[in-house]
């Protein structure tokens, strides 16, 4: 069983937008599949996912259309922009650059 890891600060916008980059999914089903993804090792409240949501929609990266799930249920489905596949290219190489200098620090003698 997976250990349970917080999210680093800042990086929640990058795993949604990376989730995102695969194809459209609602709040739900990118909590799930941030959790399938990390071997449960990650796992995204409400509280922290739909602020984040609102506030990537708002900065153009992500957009949402209101659908009917498999369920019969109405949800409210996001969908990654073009600004948005620009944005997620922006963190994941800020990311690298970032884990690549810690790398460095640590295996430091």
């Amino acid at each position: 069983m997976a250990r349970k890891c917080d999210l680093l600060q800042g990086t929640l916008d990058m795993l949604v937008l990376r989730v995102l980059s695969r194809g459209e999914l609602h709040g739900w089903g990118i909590t799930q599949k941030l959790e399938q993804l990390s071997r449960s090792a990650l796992q995204v409240d409400e509280g922290s996912l739909y602020p984040a949501l609102y506030r990537m929609e708002e900065k153009g990266w992500i957009e949402a259309e209101w659908k009917v799930t498999a369920n019969n249920r109405r949800a409210k489905y996001y969908a990654l922009t073009r600004a948005g596949r620009k944005q997620l290219e922006t963190e994941q190489e800020g990311w690298d650059r970032m884990t690549a200098i810690i790398a460095q620090v640590m295996d430091s003698a």
